[in-house]
């Protein structure tokens, strides 16, 4: 793919559906193990502590692996990299669906890695292939494709499951990727998806941003509270309703899914409201939705359907918000795959611990407030490191 920006090109759309199908590939892997978990565990004999680690290895790989995914999207090109992550991705569902409990922790750890590099590679393409006016709804259906491709795997793994097994039940998720890859193939050429570049050509650069070191410190801040609320509740919101308002265990996990799936609305949703608001009122706005979640939870648990409704818009814009900024604020590729790299790894690092932490405080607790009261001060962290850092960000056009 050349330097110029694709965006102008009639054939825009075409990688805007690329976007979308990678972004299917991002979550929906290892969100696709929760379903499957009991089975898993009576013909492996996983204990609990594996059966966790099966869907914490991928957010430990987001950690821990960032700065190598960064380093391989500068070194080999953007291209490049979003053809390893998808074929990653496609190796790794294959050999963990394939074998017994040897494969499939390599499997999953070859997913998280796998997926680590495209969580760095798709902001990088985006910034660059879009005119700045267009970068909000590419990031939005970016950010919107990763929570479709999280609630589709929710739905469809139990019930192929319970007709075929759960390895074909996982297995199954293959068939995104191969979608992906054959439309990215044809989107950007057999040559620029499998073979190395060495770098991104040419590169839009713009006037460097004062403080930038603070700003990056202050979304690493926000993409961390983010990141622990989101992965907190989602651990959690079943349990939550199951207790405090006696839902059935099928009940609670159909409940908790509104959550997951209005986040769709908060990553289109940013992008509109950027062409309108100021960054600030936008991440001001997002994080009121945001705390609706804890507190509402606190003072009104029977309202529970509309602290998810108004939560899932804010997880999907949160993300959204950081993303926009990080590929606004950057001076060119490089410093926006550092700076990628620095938010995700550290912010990511906090979503691990965030489901032992949370459960361990309701645990010693034997109650659920303090355990919300940790998501609310995660939802804060989010809301004064975001509101803080994205104060020098263009308003959309």
């Amino acid at each position: 793919m050349s330097g110029r920006s694709l965006a102008r090109l009639p054939a825009s759309w075409i990688l805007l559906a690329c976007i979308g199908l990678l972004a299917l590939n991002l979550r929906g892997p290892f969100v696709a193990v929760a379903p499957v978990v009991g089975l898993m565990q009576a013909e492996l004999s996983f204990s609990p502590v594996m059966l966790g680690l099966l869907t914490s290895i991928p957010v430990l790989c987001f950690s821990l692996a960032a700065p190598l995914a960064s380093l391989a999207a500068r070194k080999f090109g953007a291209e490049f990299a979003v053809t390893l992550t998808i074929l990653g991705v496609l190796a790794g569902v294959l050999v963990r669906s394939s074998g017994g409990p040897a494969m499939v922790v390599a499997g999953t750890v070859l997913i998280g890695a796998a997926i680590t590099v495209g969580n760095i590679a798709a902001p990088l393409i985006i910034r660059r292939d879009f005119a700045p006016a267009r970068q909000g709804t590419a990031m939005g259906i970016y950010t919107a494709a990763l929570n479709i491709g999280s609630f589709l795997t929710s739905v469809v793994t139990a019930p192929l499951a319970d007709l075929a097994g759960w390895r074909f039940a996982l297995g199954s998720v293959a068939v995104l990727a191969v979608a992906a890859i054959v439309v990215w193939t044809l989107a950007v050429g057999p040559r620029s998806a499998f073979l190395v570049s060495g770098g991104d050509g040419a590169d839009t650069k713009r006037p460097p941003v004062s403080g930038l070191g603070w700003i990056t410190a202050g979304l690493t801040a926000g993409f961390g509270g983010q990141a622990f609320s989101y992965y907190g509740v989602t651990a959690w919101l079943p349990s939550y309703l199951h207790d405090e308002l006696g839902m059935s265990v099928a009940e609670a996990g159909a409940a908790s899914s509104i959550f997951q799936i209005l986040a769709i609305v908060g990553g289109l949703g940013v992008p509109f409201a950027a062409k309108y608001w100021g960054p600030t009122a936008v991440a001001v706005t997002v994080g009121a939705l945001w705390l609706t979640v804890p507190v509402g939870l606190l003072l009104a648990p029977q309202l529970w359907w509309l602290w998810s409704v108004l939560g899932g818009v804010a997880q999907g814009g949160g993300i959204t918000v950081i993303f926009i900024a990080i590929i606004r604020l950057a001076r060119d590729q490089a410093s926006a795959g550092k700076m990628s790299a620095t938010v995700q790894g550290l912010g990511y690092a906090l979503a691990a611990v965030a489901p032992p932490l949370v459960g361990f405080v309701h645990d010693i607790s034997a109650s659920w407030t303090p355990a919300l009261l940790v998501i609310l001060a995660s939802v804060l962290a989010f809301c004064i490191g975001t509101t803080l850092s994205v104060r020098k960000v263009p308003k959309g056009r």
